[in-house]
Formats: structure tokens, sequence, C-alpha cells
């Protein structure tokens, strides 16, 4: 391949390297943009094995805010990704996320709401007994409560990540099938990347979207960043009982969490302690046997006769510091900038992300400050705090 050279690299096509892509495109047609993925097919790709969930109802305001936006996007999503006459179908549903409250979360939790609200959220505080009327079948009885969002939903993610991808490709940004092996560096900053088959391409200015392989691309430039990659598996479930109605994103205190899904299935999932850490993506029935079923059975009694039909495992890209996002330009390395460390909320991020990624590097007004999330934090090992992780 000829050396080819560009404004801006991006290191990764999911859903981070896609919609940010998009964004700097839209805001700026003359810029030469290289996205390198690996895996066009996304197989292994963070974005498609996940539950696809985009809530309001975090403790961080900024977090709040992502979302609300990613929200507002997805509703005239399909209007707004046209390419050619043809519309993705992204199948946008808003059933709602129901996090249940332990006794000693409340006052975080109450908290929490009242941020929320105040941000202009829909999101109620339901009393057990509102809990039972409006879904009988559950035992929310441990608990004090709930909160519950309507507009908090899910989507088809894979059709959300092509959309980008393929209304990027439209409006002029190259996609290579190939691997950034390693981030080319000189004593003033950043100038390409080095390619696993097609040799290297230049650029004052790289972007690393890699995800769950984020910290070992960093390591090539000589940055160490706190982000490992988590194996966390979703199982689908065929239950003797139905439900008449879907039942919304379903969060209990221990962490496990299921929502309806179409065909009259349930996925569940629940992130653990010694969930394992690398790049495996083997799946374990038996876990959810062991631990998951008698959980959810208690909650949910009449789901306790059920048949395990498939299930998928996917990688957490965790940020060790904190659980939140590391974006922005490192400050030690002119030109190389961040998007990582998402630990598992990184597909309802992308579109805000990818707004404040092109206006940083394009130096435009910031439509939402997200500099709470700048790496500097990492170097000077300050945590963000953030109770509702999942």
């Amino acid at each position: 391949m000829t050396h080819k050279t560009y404004d801006i690299i991006i290191a990764g096509g999911g859903i981070m390297g896609c919609a940010t892509a998009y964004c700097l495109i839209s805001a700026d047609p003359t810029l030469k943009i290289a996205v390198v993925e690996r895996d066009p097919t996304y197989a292994q790709a963070s974005t498609t094995l996940s539950m696809a969930n985009v809530r309001t109802q975090f403790s961080l305001k900024e977090n709040v805010e992502i979302s609300r936006y990613t929200i507002g996007i997805l509703k005239s999503f399909e209007e707004d990704m046209v390419v050619n006459g043809e519309s993705p179908r992204i199948y946008f549903r808003q059933e709602g996320n129901l996090f249940l409250v332990a006794a000693e979360a409340e006052e975080a939790a109450r908290r929490a709401l009242h941020m929320q609200t105040q941000l202009g959220c829909r999101v109620e505080w339901w009393s057990n007994q509102q809990i039972k009327e409006h879904y009988p079948l559950y035992e929310p009885q441990p608990f004090v409560g709930g909160t519950f969002g309507p507009d908090d939903g899910y989507f088809d993610a894979y059709a959300v990540l092509m959309a980008y991808r393929t209304k990027s490709r439209s409006l002029g940004v190259n996609f290579f099938k190939d691997e950034v092996v390693s981030i080319k560096t000189s004593k003033k900053g950043v100038t390409g990347v080095q390619l696993a088959d097609q040799g290297s391409l230049a650029a004052a200015l790289v972007i690393n979207c890699a995800g769950a392989w984020a910290a070992d691309l960093a390591k090539t430039a000589g940055i160490d960043i706190p982000v490992i990659p988590v194996k966390r598996q979703v199982f689908v479930l065929d239950t003797a009982f139905k439900y008449e109605k879907p039942l919304p994103l379903t969060i209990l205190p221990s962490g496990l969490y299921f929502r309806s899904e179409t065909g009259g299935l349930i996925l569940l999932g629940k992130s653990m302690e010694d969930d394992p850490i690398g790049f495996s993506f083997s799946w374990d029935e038996q876990r959810f046997i062991n631990e998951f079923w008698p959980e959810l059975a208690q909650f949910v009694p009449k789901f306790d006769t059920l048949k395990v039909v498939r299930g998928w495992a996917g990688l957490y890209a965790v940020n060790t510091l904190d659980g939140n996002a590391i974006l922005g330009q490192w400050p030690q390395l002119n030109g190389y900038y961040m998007a990582n460390g998402f630990s598992g909320h990184g597909l309802q991020q992308g579109p805000a992300v990818g707004r404040y990624l092109s206006e940083l590097i394009l130096e435009k007004p910031l439509s939402m400050d997200l500099s709470i999330f700048t790496p500097q934090r990492i170097l000077d090992n300050r945590s963000l705090s953030e109770s509702e992780l999942v």
C-alpha cells in the first residue's frame, strides 16, 4: 500500500470511532479522515454484544446529560441517517428502566433522582406498592422502592453502528480493514499509525477508540491507562410464564438485570467481582443456573420454570480508576486523543462523545462540557463518583 496522509486517524470502528468520524466530517467536510477497524463484521465488538440500553438514571450530572442527548438523537435517527434514500431501522423501544433500591442506598438514590429531574429527565420514585401495581409478577419486598425512567429503553445496536458507518462513508470518510498495531510519535507529538497488513498511515492527530483493546494500543505510545477488558455474559431465557406486556430493564441492587426481548424472551446479565479479565468470549450456561437463576426466581417467582436458549459474552472496557470515560487529548502527547474506559456505557454515550471530540478537535464552542472526563485525572489519580454503574 502506498503511504497515505490524513488529517485524522481513528483507531477502532465501533460506535465511538464511527460516531466521532460522522461528527467530524459533518462539521468539516474537507477533512481527510481514516477509520481503521480490524473486523468489519463486528463479531467481537462491545457495541454489538451489549444489551443496547440507554438511560438517564446516573448519579453524575454529565452522564445524565450525555444520555438525554442520545435519547433525543435516537428519536430522529432514522430520518437523519438516510443514505441514497435508504433509512436505517433501529427499533428504539422506550420500555423504561426500573432500578430497585435497597434501604442503605435510598438516600443516594433520592439524591440522584432529584438531580435527574432538575435536569429535565422524566424519572419517578415508585413505592413497592406502585411497583407491584405496574408489574404484579415482581416481589420488591426486600427493597424500599425503586426509580423508574419511562424514557429509557433499548435499540438495535448493530443498526445504529452501521448507520453511522454508512453515513460517514457517504460523506467521504475512508474505512480500512486492518489493525492499528502501534501509534507513531516524535518529540513534537503524534505522526501516524503502523498497520498490521497495509503499511503505515500518517496524521498529526490520532484518536484511540479501540474499546477493550485501548490500553494495549496506548502502551505503544508509552502511555499507561487503567482500562482492562472484562468479560460480561448475557443469557437469553425462554420462560414458561409469559407476561402480557414488555418488562423494562429491571436492575436489582446486587447488579442482576433483565428485560424483555422480542419473541417473548428475557435477556439477563450481571456484573460480578470475579468476572474474568482478558480477551475471552466463552459463554458458560452454568453461571446462570448456579448463581443467577435463584436470585431471579426470588424476585420473579413465576420465572422459576424456564430454559436457557442461548447466550453470548462480550467485553466491558473497564476503567478501574472510577468506571467513567476518559475523553480528550492526553496532556503529555500532542495530537493523541482518547475515547476510552466506558465500562459498559459506551454505546449509549457514543453520539455525545463523538460530538464533544469533534468540537474539541476543531476548536468549536462546546455543546456540552465534558471536561470532567479529562485524561489529566488519570495522571492525577483523581477519581469521579458515579454510584449508578451496572
